[in-house]
């Protein structure tokens, strides 16, 4: 029996999104900056958490966080000073503090998953 519905994204509409993420392959662009990356990936990641996120937001915190583990290695490729875990979870903490905004979905999901 059917006893209720929760709106949420789909599989497929969420292995679209993850292959995409993917396809970004953030790791590799150290020649660019945060900023950089910001304006590439913001409308993007801004539209599917309005999107998708409408109703069951919570569906999409698994693929938030990937995101956040793409930027992680990005952080850790680009300065070599962030190469360990530590250091590199010390920086990723100090700037999400300084600016809670900087990625559009920081907002939602502005820590690093346990493995990255």
């Amino acid at each position: 029996m059917f006893t209720g519905f929760n709106p949420a994204v789909s599989n497929d509409a969420l292995n679209k999104i993850s292959k995409r993420v993917r396809s970004w392959r953030l790791h590799l662009h150290t020649e660019v900056s945060e900023a950089d990356l910001a304006r590439l990936i913001n409308p993007v990641v801004r539209g599917w958490m309005q999107y998708y996120g409408a109703f069951y937001r919570s569906a999409l915190y698994p693929l938030l966080g990937r995101i956040n583990s793409h930027l992680m290695r990005w952080i850790r490729k680009k300065y070599k000073r962030l190469r360990g875990r530590k250091k590199a979870q010390e920086a990723w903490n100090r700037t999400v503090t300084q600016r809670p905004r900087f990625f559009a979905h920081w907002a939602w999901v502005p820590t690093v998953p346990v493995v990255w």
